[in-house]
């Protein structure tokens, strides 16, 4: 199981897709897949199909004719892409409404819409026919969401780190996780059944050049919504037309004129599709409004001093903005930096930095460490019979009695999920194993009861050791750790395994 798969899995809080995008995916998946029964299924949902014709009258199609129904709509635009068009907006609906500490849903939302309208203009701006392009544009960052529901005060960690050393967002996510939103994205969209052909191209859409040749132009497309977007929704408008216009001379041959037009229209274009998606819809004013109003306040100014000075304002504007968000993240992160909310042990990235420490002097001093690795079992049966309120009682209780039990030289932290790790110092494997067995057998005899629901819980157990004989890395001791505890969870649950390298 890769990084990501394990992220995607273990994590209780991610939403599920919504019934009706399964019937959708499961009934195009059929040999005997028609159209018409795809409209059965959306004309089903009143609202569903109201939203779909009103985009396809959309300025983003700028079709000859009126579309009044549904069969009209499948003439027009063709049936896989109303499919698409159906699956977008189910899919954004899924995330609309989360809420998130210094993290902006309703942004993410607003730029991935603008997306979808710049990826639809400059398909049609370019003569380049292919029905996925609205959705893909749209969940092109559906991962970065998916990121921060999954491990919180890390992505927090991304933000900060991004804002303060303005490097591109994806290199800081690889650098705190290991991967980046293109890959959660991509393998999220994949695991809830949408094609190929959406999921595929969401990987590469940053990294184009790594893209296959098939996938090329629909990736090189992606990403230039993606700078076009930035425009509106990222910082330094100035900076960003820039890189936007030369992306679109250099990869589709745009010159100036045509490049402007198309940004403009984005701006023009976008307000109407964002009320489809039931988005409050606040005017976005176009790149030539905006040198307009500059325009008219230094009149005596010629342009490349003009644009220097909405430069400078926007400079000024961010670097106030960033030193109040720091402020106040600094305040925040001098009580908690490295503690998991729910838990309160210590959280995933604390952990991996401790236990990198831990490897290196124990190279140097040839002593011991070792790692427990545990995990609930059948925490989704807990979740999806009790509720998410005694879930996260059981995760409180197990954290607890970890912090309890622990040493003052131990590490004990919550990896993800309902998987939880310590890191064992100076300690063998026949200690490691010991203690492993007394917290499998404490939690157990540890039943949760909310309001006069009683849950008996239990935990599978994974030890791993570091020591001269056999010394190993530490992403080898945490691979080997938790190899021991799905050999518990496959033994029958609610047991001890150790894992040892020549195993």
């Amino acid at each position: 199981m890769t990084p990501v798969e394990k992220l995607l899995k273990d994590d209780v809080r991610l939403p599920s897709p919504p019934a009706i995008a399964v019937r959708i995916l499961d009934l195009v998946k059929r040999d005997n897949f028609t159209f018409h029964a795809l409209g059965e299924i959306i004309q089903a949902d009143p609202a569903l199909t109201s939203r779909i014709l009103r985009l396809a009258n959309s300025g983003c199609y700028g079709l000859p004719q009126k579309v009044s129904n549904y069969e009209t709509a499948v003439a027009v635009l063709g049936g896989n892409a109303l499919k698409n068009i159906a699956l977008s907006f189910i899919i954004a609906q899924v995330f609309q409404g989360k809420r998130g500490d210094r993290f902006d849903f309703s942004r993410l939302w607003r730029r991935s819409v603008t997306s979808a309208v710049a990826g639809q203009l400059l398909s049609a701006e370019i003569r380049y026919k292919n029905d996925d392009i609205f959705i893909t544009t749209l969940l092109q960052d559906i991962g970065i969401g998916a990121m921060f529901l999954c491990r919180r005060n890390d992505y927090l960690a991304v933000l900060d780190e991004k804002a303060v050393s303005g490097r591109p967002l994806t290199q800081v996510e690889r650098e705190i996780f290991d991967f980046d939103h293109q890959d959660v994205g991509s393998e999220m969209l994949k695991m809830w059944g949408l094609p190929e052909n959406v999921y595929l191209p969401i990987k590469y859409h940053h990294d184009t050049e790594s893209a296959p040749l098939n996938l090329k132009p629909l990736c090189q497309l992606i990403h230039a919504s993606d700078r076009i977007s930035a425009v509106y929704y990222g910082s330094g408008t100035v900076r960003n037309v820039r890189r936007s216009r030369e992306l679109l001379a250099q990869k589709f041959d745009l010159n100036e004129k045509r490049a402007m037009n198309l940004i403009d229209s984005v701006a023009q274009k976008s307000d109407e599709l964002l009320s489809q998606f039931n988005i409050e819809v606040r005017k976005t004013q176009s790149y030539s409004e905006l040198l307009q109003k500059a325009n008219e306040e230094l009149s005596r100014l010629n342009f490349s001093c003009e644009t220097l000075i909405v430069e400078f304002r926007e400079s000024k504007a961010r670097a106030e903005l960033l030193a109040a968000e720091l402020k106040a993240a600094n305040s925040k992160l001098r009580n908690a930096a490295f503690r998991d909310d729910l838990s309160g042990l210590y959280n995933h990235r604390f952990f991996h930095e401790s236990l990198s420490g831990e490897i290196e002097a124990a190279e140097r001093y040839r002593h011991p460490v070792s790692v427990i690795m545990l995990d609930v079992d059948n925490f989704k049966t807990i979740n999806d019979t009790h509720g998410h309120q005694m879930g996260d009682a059981v995760l409180r209780t197990v954290g607890q009695y970890l912090f309890r039990t622990s040493r003052a030289s131990d590490i004990p932290a919550r990896y993800g999920g309902d998987e939880f790790v310590i890191l064992l110092r100076d300690t063998t494997l026949d200690g490691a194993k010991v203690r492993a067995k007394t917290i499998c057998s404490e939690i157990a005899t540890t039943p949760i009861q909310i309001d006069g629901i009683k849950v008996d819980i239990t935990v599978s157990v994974g030890v791993a050791g570091y020591h001269q004989r056999a010394p190993v890395s530490k992403n080898q001791l945490i691979n080997l750790a938790d190899k021991a505890m799905y050999q518990s969870k496959r033994d029958g649950r609610n047991r001890v395994s150790v894992q040892e390298e020549s195993d």
